[in-house]
């Protein structure tokens, strides 16, 4: 029998350290050649580390949540045959032996501090002590909840304060004569907290879990931390009528043509639309196509426009990024749109198509809302974010018609995009979704 020692292979180029997001076993389990490990993530790109060799794992190298440096060991295995680890040799590990405290001397019986005697009390301070007592016995009961249907008896000023501190009379006992409840009652019932106006049988819970922020949530996290506390945001809302626009997507939807590849052409969503119009609106501002680099003070302006989607994975947030918009008609927008969408979802993504946008689209329209501020992804300069589509009666000037309207939120880097800059080229978006054979003319 010998021993294999396992360390995190290469992950990806240029990748020269990896979190440890997942062990899939523990110490003592019996793996076979190829089955995963662990999962380790670099770049929001989840790669599973599988075993080349059949054992016993007698050690694992780092907790979930450690960054690892790629050819670090990760797991020892027990196996048969040599293995590839060194010769542990027969010296025994170095230990410290922690010298014993030194013994502290014991004290005489007659060191010890004399104990003060309680003072004497005169006739009228004990007969204090079962006044207290029973004071102390009212407080304790003061919180029992009445029989069902009984009235509490209160004086208006008594009610008042109750109805002010939102405190139901029915759970206070009262101290004075047949119950009655006076204003020292409800003093009481709220020193003793406010879990005694809950309902009988509702119980508080105490328990605080803490949870380290590991993988793609520490990720997200880091990343919203610079967005935010580096670039100063200016958020633009605008409403636009997106009843044309729902009408052609839905006539082109009903049209059975063959894609360019072949195969049917992909279902319509808005988002190839909204694509293809941030695609016109870039030309005429190519600034809002940028990167800005802001210790070095350069602003990357990029010819290719590379649209990120904020997508929610069961693992957290990614972005896959549908690269050269402006050289995709609407279907291929559709289609690759798709693609990625089910690549994110399933984990499958790779690092280059979850990384390298230049704008980015945010849509949390299907979850309601009807404005949102959303968080530009660093580096970029502008993001869209997309609302809920709703039904409104507008006036055409004779009367009310039902419209289907939606607002767009969107955000920009006001370092680098003048809030009138931002405001014409929402603008232009509105009038192309508005006018939607517009976004077919070249």
């Amino acid at each position: 029998m010998g021993e294999h020692i396992i360390k995190l292979p290469d992950v990806g180029e240029g990748v020269a350290e990896a979190e440890l997001v997942e062990w899939h076993v523990k110490i003592g389990d019996v793996v076979r050649e190829d089955t995963v490990l662990a999962a380790v993530m670099t770049d929001k790109a989840t790669v599973e580390i599988p075993s080349p060799v059949d054992g016993e794992i007698l050690w694992l190298g780092a907790e979930i949540g450690d960054t690892v440096a790629i050819g670090s060991p990760i797991v020892r295995l027990k196996v048969a045959g040599e293995g590839n680890a060194p010769a542990q040799g027969s010296a025994k590990p170095q230990t410290v032996t922690a010298e014993p405290p030194a013994k502290l001397p014991t004290p005489k019986p007659d060191t010890a501090p004399p104990v003060a005697k309680a003072p004497e009390t005169s006739g009228p301070e004990t007969k204090a002590a079962p006044a207290a007592s029973k004071n102390a016995s009212r407080l304790s009961v003061s919180g029992a909840p009445r029989p069902e249907g009984e009235k509490p008896l209160a004086s208006p000023a008594v009610r008042l304060r109750a109805k002010e501190a939102g405190i139901d009379l029915r759970q206070v006992a009262g101290s004075g004569p047949a119950g009655r409840i006076g204003h020292e009652d409800i003093e009481a019932f709220l020193a003793r907290g406010p879990q005694m106006a809950k309902a009988p049988g509702l119980v508080r819970n105490e328990a605080v879990d803490d949870i380290k922020l590991v993988g793609l949530r520490r990720k997200i996290a880091e990343k919203m931390t610079v967005s935010k506390s580096r670039i100063p945001h200016i958020t633009y809302v605008e409403e636009i009528d997106v009843t044309a626009l729902e009408a052609l997507r839905a006539a082109l939807n009903k049209e059975k043509r063959p894609a360019k590849g072949g195969g049917d052409r992909p279902k319509l969503t808005l988002l190839p639309f909204l694509m293809r119009a941030m695609v016109k609106a870039i030309a005429d501002q190519p600034q809002l196509n940028s990167l800005f680099d802001d210790e070095a003070g350069i602003i990357h302006q990029h010819g290719g426009i590379h649209i990120g989607i904020a997508a929610q994975t069961p693992t957290g947030l990614v972005v896959p990024v549908i690269r050269h918009a402006e050289a995709r008609d609407i279907w291929d927008c559709a289609a690759e749109v798709a693609r990625l969408a089910e690549a994110a979802k399933s984990g499958t993504a790779t690092r280059d198509e979850l990384s390298g946008s230049t704008i980015t689209i945010t849509s949390l329209g299907a979850m309601g809302g009807v404005a949102t501020t959303p968080v530009i992804n660093h580096p970029e300069v502008a993001i869209i974010g997309v609302n809920k589509m709703m039904v409104r009666p507008l006036w055409d000037g004779t009367q009310f018609v039902p419209r289907k309207m939606m607002n767009l939120s969107s955000s920009f880097d006001h370092r680098v995009i003048d809030g009138w800059d931002a405001a014409v080229f929402v603008q232009r978006i509105k009038a192309l979704l508005e006018t939607p054979a517009l976004i077919f003319v070249d």
